[in-house]
């Protein structure tokens, strides 16, 4: 990534405030801080005008050609009417534009940042077959305009980035206990082998632009319609990455979930059932590299006050046994639907 990038430490109210002002936008000095660890995020008030979604990307974590690939992605999704928070594209022409700043990714005292227009909500119920079926539907069409083409410069999912790079910085950097050691390696080792297994189908599944970190807190539903936020995660990965963190309960009823999530799938991009047999893969793939990302974030202030449960000794004994029912869940049967 860049170098000569500053530290969040850096980033005060009042550095916020004159990024923004910096623009041309007329702040009215109010600033709320919103949910969001990886990022800075926060709500700023503008005299005469709605608030404003100002988003200031970590340091060091992406590129500026990712960033704007994910920009382009989530624009060119709303130019064709989809419902997504874009960020705000902004240029020097028109009496009713900021007076500084061309296109979606600024910068200021060397931190990147966006803006977003303002969207409320709440997340989906994922036991309302209704939310299920809307949420189908807008992720066909989502899904039809990423297929033209892979992301160039934003990453790949796969075994090795998600799964082997997360094994190794845990136990290179002195994470696990170590009482738990011996176990995690252990396991850990055998978990990947077994995801091996997976790889030639996964290689052989149709990758294009995606969500990637499509759950339901990335979902605002109001009036009876979903919007997606936060591509911050977006991928080159297979359609059912997108769908699978949608689906809960017991067996039966993922079943039916999936059902109503495809039905409406398919009115605008056709899904490959083949895909279904990777979703327990991609499960145990999301374990690895959440434990690891918090790891790597663990010398962030801001992480042991909002995770204090983390990397404790109970916190990676549990760890180890969701990893075993991982182990176990990849050689059950794939969920399958019901022959029509």
């Amino acid at each position: 990534m860049e170098s000569n990038e500053p530290d969040f430490a850096l980033l005060g109210p009042d550095c916020v405030l004159d990024a923004i002002e910096s623009l041309g936008f007329v702040i009215d000095a109010r600033i709320f801080a919103l949910n969001s660890y990886e990022n800075r995020v926060y709500q700023i008030g503008l005299e005469d005008a709605p608030p404003l979604i100002a988003k200031f990307y970590r340091p060091k974590r992406w590129t500026q050609q990712q960033i704007l690939e994910e920009h382009d992605f989530c624009l060119a999704l709303a130019e064709h009417e989809l419902p997504v928070v874009a960020p705000m594209r902004l240029n020097q022409t028109g009496e009713d534009k900021p007076l500084h700043g061309v296109g979606s990714l600024f910068e200021h005292r060397h931190f990147r940042f966006a803006l977003f227009p303002q969207r409320g909500g709440h997340p989906p119920e994922l036991d309302n077959l209704d939310h299920l079926f809307q949420i189908g539907l807008q992720l066909g069409r989502i899904h039809s305009l990423g297929r033209h083409h892979q992301f160039t410069h934003r990453l790949r999912l796969s075994i090795n980035g998600w799964g082997r790079q997360s094994q190794q910085f845990l136990l290179e950097n002195n994470f696990i206990p170590a009482s738990l050691t011996r176990a995690y390696e252990s396991l850990s080792n055998d978990l990947l082998q077994l995801c091996e297994q997976f790889s030639d189908t996964l290689q052989a599944t149709r990758f294009f632009r995606i969500h990637g970190d499509c759950h339901p807190g990335n979902i605002l539903f109001r009036d009876g319609k979903a919007t997606f936020v936060d591509f911050d995660d977006a991928v080159n990965g297979p359609a059912i990455q997108d769908i699978w963190m949608l689906l809960s309960g017991p067996r039966e009823n993922r079943i039916i979930q999936l059902c109503e999530i495809l039905e409406a799938y398919n009115e605008f991009c056709d899904f490959d059932h083949k895909e279904l047999v990777l979703i327990e893969l991609l499960r145990t793939l999301r374990i690895m590299h959440y434990a690891a990302w918090l790891a790597k974030r663990w010398s962030d202030p801001s992480f042991p006050v909002n995770f204090p449960w983390f990397n404790t000794e109970r916190y990676w004994s549990e760890h180890i046994l969701e990893l075993r029912e991982q182990y176990a869940m990849l050689q059950e049967e794939p969920l399958s639907l019901p022959a029509r």
